[in-house]
């Protein structure tokens, strides 16, 4: 879905947000983070390409002028119009194909994906690689790939089902290359992974520099999630490796890389990004916009903001408070915070649970609210449980609050704390129940943290901070212009090759 919003402007820098799942289609930490992005430098041009769910999601921010396109990818729902190859072109995409799945399962074929990735980039441009991949042959290629003699995948059995299944998930995973792409100024994705395919061919087809902002590590959380989806092992080996192989080019290829903490970092530098292309940038408030949050409840009250999600851990909080509850029996835990499409069965499991343990009345789910800071001010205590973050926004707005916070050690949690809140361990209900009821206890020390927390984002933390140094990287990543002469004809010749992509070594404009 293509919504136009604006005229552009002659001479203006030009920007193309990379999305998934965020901005502007939903609320949250990464969306808010867009917004102030874009909010703040009304003197800069922005496009949209938002990887979304079915299409239909609505638009749920409030556009300024400078974004003048919005395009929705939507990565389930209805296949996307198109052909399946014929003739010459079906041999080519063939090829390329086997060459992609190859370099997925077989560790000696990694040098192969990037190659294959920008032909089959190619054949989404001209409508023809959806279609591919939800024929029969797809499925065939694959089974022959992963059953060849010595590789791992062979060794569990993969049956016809599972390919199915791992050829139907690469079918939607690669959807977004089909999207319109940039051709001038900078494409900026802000995740890794699928949101980054467009930024990719954009890189390849046009020499739009690729920048790219990882606030969680989006590799670790499919790593995550993927541990407990319910498929067969060598449908996670075919769809992991994916995003394993689509991680470590996109470190590769990216003009600048830009993580949210220092935690990130180790991340992206292991999977072989170059040093000198990493350059930490911090969220940042407004803290005008957060002030203290004034006089706390009178009932002890741990309050929790977020996305109901189980990458935030919500059992373990519950189960925290279970254990608070023990010692203090008045106590409330005040949970607030939209659930997203699909995630409803994951928040009635943690309804559940609370009052499986006895605390339903007390452990509240109150759904999103119309100002952020009341959240932070409902409880004497902010809590954050999950198991992967990266910079979190809860955190340093809890903290621009003056709330004393408890958080799970994740990501860049340390980074943005310091000495001003309590961290402890993730997956681990009697520390984190521990460091709520040590806090609970200590008025005097809760005031204490709470103020030098808002003294810590004040110093280091700032939205004008975040918005400055961003607006520097898009001028001097504009001032690159065409950074890859002869693209557009390397990956041409790749498709044109007798055979295909199979036909030959990489070449090495596309192998950067």
């Amino acid at each position: 879905m293509h919504v136009p919003r604006g005229a552009r402007r002659l001479n203006s820098t030009r920007v193309t947000l990379l999305t998934e799942g965020t901005y502007p289609h939903s609320h949250g930490g990464v969306s808010v983070w867009c917004d102030q992005l874009v909010d703040g430098m009304p003197d800069i041009d922005f496009e949209v390409i938002a990887v979304t769910g079915t299409g239909r999601e609505l638009i749920v921010w409030d556009i300024p002028a400078q974004v003048t396109d919005v395009v929705a990818v939507p990565m389930w729902g209805p296949a996307p119009d198109g052909r399946p190859p014929r003739g010459r072109r079906r041999g080519q995409l063939t090829a390329a194909y086997e060459q992609f799945l190859t370099a997925l399962v077989d560790p000696g074929a990694e040098d192969r994906f990037a190659a294959a990735l920008y032909a089959m980039a190619q054949a989404a441009a001209d409508g023809m690689l959806s279609a591919f991949l939800r024929g029969d042959r797809a499925i065939s290629i694959l089974t022959g790939v992963w059953n060849r003699p010595g590789l791992a995948v062979r060794e569990a059995r993969p049956t016809l089902h599972d390919a199915i299944t791992a050829t139907a998930l690469l079918e939607h995973a690669l959807r977004p290359l089909a999207a319109p792409l940039p051709e001038r100024g900078v494409a900026h994705a802000v995740s890794g992974g699928v949101a980054v395919l467009p930024g990719l061919a954009a890189l390849e087809r046009h020499g739009v520099p690729l920048l790219l902002t990882e606030h969680g590590v989006y590799l670790r959380e499919r790593y995550l999630g993927y541990r407990t989806a319910p498929y067969r092992w060598p449908v996670k080996a075919v769809v992991l490796g994916f995003f394993r192989l689509l991680a470590e080019e996109t470190y590769r290829r990216a003009a600048l890389i830009t993580p949210g903490n220092r935690y990130n970092r180790l991340w992206e530098e292991q999977g072989g990004a170059a040093p000198e292309a990493i350059r930490t940038v911090y969220n940042g408030v407004d803290p005008a916009a957060f002030p203290p949050a004034g006089p706390e409840p009178e009932r002890p009250t741990l309050s929790w903001a977020g996305r109901v999600d189980p990458i935030k851990d919500l059992e373990t909080l519950i189960r925290a408070f279970a254990l608070v509850r023990e010692r203090l029996p008045e106590a409330r835990l005040r949970l607030f915070g939209g659930t997203p499409r699909g995630g409803e069965a994951y928040r009635e499991r943690c309804e559940a649970l609370a009052a499986e343990l006895g605390h339903g009345d007390a452990a509240t789910f109150e759904g999103r609210v119309d100002d952020i800071k009341d959240a932070y001010a409902a409880g004497n205590v902010v809590m954050l449980s999950s198991i992967s973050e990266g910079f979190p926004f809860t955190l340093i707005e809890a903290m621009s609050c003056g709330r004393a916070t408890v958080s799970t050690d994740v990501g860049g949690v340390r980074e943005a704390v310091g000495d001003s809140g309590l961290v402890v361990p993730p997956r681990d209900p009697a520390a984190m129940a521990a460091a709520a009821l040590e806090l609970l206890g200590d008025r005097g020390r809760r005031r204490s943290m709470g103020e030098a927390a808002r003294l810590r984002v004040i110093e280091q933390f700032t939205l004008r901070q975040t918005v400055d140094t961003f607006r520097s990287i898009y001028l001097e990543l504009s001032a690159l212009g065409r950074t890859v002469p002869g693209v557009l004809e390397a990956a041409d010749a790749v498709l044109a090759a007798p055979g295909g992509p199979a036909a030959g070594p990489m070449p090495r404009s596309l192998a950067g």
